[in-house]
């Protein structure tokens, strides 16, 4: 196997990964201390719940969206940017474009089920009970907000691609060696921050969140485009970053953590002081910026260093993440309605969720999809149905 091939399973097993992590982000969302943008939500809460999300959220969309871009860059330079067009079309905008709307009313209708039985205690449907969401249209993307975006970016990018080869190649030149050494270098990655702190002003506690609007805000735009950028132009340079990633990934994995605690100690700060402290929102903003762009960078440097190699379950896992992501998040508010209510402690009912979330998740994807024409679709290979033998990937 080629150093090539290893980087390309490195990256195709992390996007793998940040997706699976979606079923762990949505289980903790329904026992956060801190609200929610979902109308659903259990009466126990946590702390670790909220930790848990802040976490997650830090690094695992940013990370997905600079390794989109990279496979981008990819397909432009393996096949052209009209074939890479196409396979985006195919990939997600014909799976969006079939699911969304049974997806979005299989969401409302377990939605209303969850909040009528912490409202009243029973099962039903009562649209009055929906909490009314501020800059969270009715109709919207849900979960599928990202897919929805890269689907935009990588049409720009179709746009945007001859435009970029028709600078005089020193150009090119100088910005690719300016954005090779903004890469390679802490200070660097640091500065990448600023434009997102700033973006996240207007937003509570300086934390950008997804709408999940079919035209989203433009600061939403600007704070993913920065990062699906980045995995544009990290493709150009793979070689000298990635090496530099896989060097220094355990420098960089500290580093994010002790931003991410600041950023528990300034939040906890102005919750418990409210207005102690000036221009928190960029501040709170920054210093969990900071810790995205160091964990990102670690969490490729890790993969690529370690999880390059091919493995047939990590194989298997990752041809099915597409779908489980798809179709996770009514499962994790059917099973948390199901165990709203029970003796069973937060922890537990977070193990369960995810357990069973991901069981059913998967085997839908194996019986159902995995040998048809929609597995095709989302994967580009219909594979031979053989029920629940072990399969060959």
């Amino acid at each position: 196997m080629t150093h090539s091939d290893e980087r390309l399973h490195a990256l195709d097993n992390l996007r793998a990964v940040m997706m699976w992590l979606g079923i762990v982000l949505h289980v903790s969302m329904n026992y956060t201390v801190r609200p929610m943008p979902v109308p659903w939500h259990d009466t126990l809460t946590s702390e670790g719940a909220d930790a848990v999300l802040g976490m997650i959220h830090a690094f695992r969309m940013p990370t997905f969206f600079i390794v989109a871009g990279f496979f981008v860059a990819l397909l432009v330079h393996k096949r052209g940017r009209h074939a890479m067009l196409k396979n985006r079309l195919l990939r997600l905008g014909a799976p969006f474009a079939l699911l969304w709307l049974p997806l979005y009313v299989l969401v409302g209708v377990l939605a209303m089920l969850f909040v009528h039985r912490v409202a009243r205690g029973t099962w039903g449907v009562d649209e009055s009970l929906m909490p009314v969401r501020p800059g969270h249209p009715k109709i919207n993307t849900m979960h599928l907000w990202f897919i929805w975006m890269l689907l935009w970016y990588s049409v720009a990018s179709f746009v945007l691609f001859p435009l970029v080869q028709s600078v005089p190649q020193n150009v090119r030149h100088f910005f690719t060696q300016a954005f090779a050494r903004l890469a390679s270098s802490a200070w660097g990655l640091a500065l990448l921050a600023v434009p997102l702190a700033v973006l996240g002003l207007g937003y509570p506690g300086g934390f950008l969140t997804a709408s999940g609007s079919f035209v989203p805000p433009l600061t939403e735009w600007l704070h993913n485009g920065l990062f699906f950028g980045f995995g544009l132009a990290l493709y150009g340079q793979r070689t000298m970053l990635l090496a530099n990633f896989q060097q220094r990934w355990p420098i960089y994995a500290v580093v994010g953590f002790v931003f991410i605690s600041i950023s528990g100690v300034l939040v906890k700060a102005q919750h418990e002081n409210p207005g102690s402290i000036a221009h928190f929102e960029f501040y709170s903003g920054l210093v969990y910026n900071l810790c995205t762009w160091f964990w990102s960078i670690a969490m490729i440097g890790l993969f690529a260093r370690h999880v390059h190699r091919v493995n047939p379950w990590l194989r298997y896992l990752s041809q099915a993440s597409y779908w489980v992501y798809l179709v996770h998040l009514p499962l994790t508010i059917a099973f948390g309605a199901l165990l709203y209510g029970t003796d069973l402690s937060i922890p537990s009912r977070i193990a369960i969720n995810i357990v069973a979330t991901s069981v059913l998740a998967l085997l839908s994807y194996h019986l159902l999809v995995r040998s048809t024409a929609l597995g095709e679709l989302m994967t580009g290979k219909r594979y031979p149905f053989v029920g629940l033998r072990p399969v060959q990937t």
